[in-house]
């Protein structure tokens, strides 16, 4: 993975058994992109500031292996795959101690903050990447 953020597991991060719910994976998954982009040079709230665009889900694949569980720290990775005119595509995998506990492929779509309709990833984000 070209980016590894550490998460702990919290108790609001869990069910009743102390089991991470399904839907935290995917805020943790969240919160690396966040963090990843924001390693560029880049924050959610500077893009909608500074470029008037912000980047949807547009599609989400994911797959779980193992459960994580209270108190666990995870790494969660963020890797871009491909980035079309508006659209980047990312793997992102969820792991404790080496042993993979999620995989999901997420793709974003950038869009306009006033009419939401996709436009083309900034050039500033774009030559970051070398992509």
């Amino acid at each position: 993975m070209n980016f590894v953020l550490p998460v702990r597991v919290y108790y609001q991060d869990t069910d009743a058994g102390g089991v991470v719910f399904h839907s935290s994976y995917i805020d943790f998954m969240e919160r690396a992109r966040s963090e990843w982009l924001r390693s560029l040079g880049f924050s959610n709230c500077g893009l909608v500031r500074d470029h008037q665009v912000f980047f949807m889900v547009r599609a989400l694949e994911i797959t779980y292996f193992k459960p994580a569980v209270l108190d666990d720290l995870l790494e969660v990775g963020v890797e871009i795959e491909s980035m079309g005119r508006s659209q980047m595509v990312f793997r992102q995998d969820i792991m404790r101690d080496a042993l993979m506990l999620a995989s999901a492929k997420i793709s974003l779509v950038c869009a306009t903050t006033d009419t939401l309709k996709p436009v083309r990833v900034p050039g500033a984000i774009r030559s970051k990447l070398e992509i």
